[in-house]
């Protein structure tokens, strides 16, 4: 079984479509870089996906999203807590899910618009291996995933969940958004729904929350996605 059963899987030069990597290697070796480092790819489907019920590279990296956005969900007896996975982010969504942890959870994800992958499985790593700047880029964008979900963690302990809603978008922003004349544009389409699962909040909450945060003039809808008006939360103004 494949991340993308049923779709047929194209190939792609990894550091072409992943320009953040392609940087990592020095101008002299980078377009050589570019045209050996290739990969499988492949679209998952919006809607539920079973990927962490799929093992398909034991001695592979894994999955690299090079478009599209997924939710994570992590469920503890009745609780639960989310992550939002983008262009970027390395995944190894099957990797733990088959062990007895004392905890007893469970996990499920979520694809939320069409979603491009590079499959970075063992044959993929070892071109990629030939470039060992590569290996710190892909280290750094793992720890830089455990930063932001820890700090999702504190957003959520925040008392009220305008503050929560306002800090959870500046926190994507920082990761996705890019500054306009006219204030910080993040570029996700994310819905009441999602934005709740994020906050750890009730849907008809985030809404309130956001009408008050548009009446404020803190942020405000746009063609991209959202318009982020003013500094972050945490930054003097």
């Amino acid at each position: 079984m494949t991340p993308t059963q049923h779709i047929p899987a194209t190939v792609c030069h990894v550091l072409r479509e992943d320009v953040g990597l392609s940087e990592a290697i020095p101008i002299a070796d980078r377009d050589t870089a570019i045209e050996e480092c290739i990969a499988a790819a492949a679209w998952i489907p919006a809607g539920p996906w079973s990927g962490p019920q799929t093992d398909i590279m034991p001695d592979g990296i894994g999955l690299l999203v090079l478009q599209g956005m997924l939710i994570r969900h992590v469920r503890v007896t009745g609780r639960f807590s989310s992550e939002l996975l983008g262009e970027g982010d390395l995944l190894r969504p099957w990797q733990g899910e088959q062990a007895g942890p004392m905890l007893r959870h469970t996990t499920d994800w979520r694809v939320l618009e069409p979603t491009r992958v590079a499959v970075l499985d063992g044959t993929a790593a070892r071109r990629l291996a030939q470039y060992p700047e590569l290996t710190g880029r892909l280290v750094a964008r793992a720890v830089e995933r455990s930063r932001s979900l820890a700090m999702n963690m504190a957003i959520v302990q925040q008392p009220r969940v305008q503050i929560r809603l306002r800090m959870l978008l500046w926190l994507l922003a920082d990761r996705w958004g890019y500054v306009r004349p006219e204030g910080t544009i993040l570029p996700l389409r994310l819905t009441h729904d999602v934005m709740a699962d994020l906050v750890a909040a009730r849907r008809p909450t985030v809404s309130s929350a956001l009408a008050h945060l548009v009446k404020n003039e803190l942020v405000r809808p746009c063609s991209d996605g959202w318009l982020l008006l003013g500094q972050p939360p945490w930054r003097p103004a």
